[in-house]
């Protein structure tokens, strides 16, 4: 799976010239599915904010879902494992991007395991995978206790798709700042990246490149 994993989306010219690459063809040419399940584990998130990710009416997702995709649909991992995969792995086999949004991502792996969808993704090395905020940071070995906002969750642990952590949302929230994310990242113990909501981290085939035309850090572990 190619992987874009942003912050805020696709906020400017460089991480759409990345989006369109990994695509290989326009975006008004192209199917998506739209994820919102990250938002149900976050105890800021509604309804209505779940509504603005599907319409592409709040100013995050007019930079995912609103970026004019030829089709949307929605894929919510919680009803997944009751209606079997024979009815939803072709749907994400005919997609060409998954569109996953922000919330809280230990919630996010918890579905993503137990619908089935992390077990599928090794078995779709064309599709593109765009994570925004705890979109992104499901893919990474661990998000910090700082992240982790389900009360449910044993830990703070999620995939380890990618070798690296992410802390989103640099200098964007008043918790986020820089002098947080050094802190954050002494305690991560592996390497990570500082982003802010105008730059994303690209991985193909295990190459890691940041697009970015913000503010971003590397920390070592």
């Amino acid at each position: 799976m190619k992987l874009l994993l942003t912050s805020g989306g696709v906020t400017n010219p460089s991480i759409h010239s990345a989006l369109v690459r990994l695509l290989g063809k326009p975006i008004s040419e192209c199917h998506a599915l739209c994820v919102p399940t990250a938002q149900w584990g976050n105890p800021m998130s509604s309804p209505a904010s779940v509504r603005g990710f599907l319409a592409a009416t709040d100013p995050l997702s007019r930079h995912s879902s609103g970026l004019g995709w030829a089709s949307l649909g929605v894929l919510e991992l919680t009803a997944l494992p009751s209606i079997g995969a024979q009815r939803w792995v072709p749907w994400v086999r005919e997609a060409d991007v998954l569109l996953v949004n922000g919330g809280d991502a230990t919630f996010l792996c918890h579905w993503m395991r137990e619908s089935g969808l992390a077990d599928l993704l090794p078995s779709l090395p064309g599709k593109v995978w765009v994570g925004v905020s705890a979109g992104s940071m499901v893919m990474t070995p661990r998000v910090g206790t700082e992240f982790a906002e389900w009360p449910a969750a044993p830990d703070d642990r999620t995939l380890g798709v990618v070798g690296f952590s992410i802390f989103p949302h640099l200098e964007v929230f008043p918790t986020n700042t820089m002098a947080d994310a050094k802190r954050w990242a002494a305690g991560i113990g592996v390497p990570s990246y500082a982003i802010d909501d105008q730059t994303a981290i690209e991985v193909v085939d295990g190459s890691v490149e940041v697009v970015s035309e913000g503010q971003w850090t590397k920390f070592e572990a």
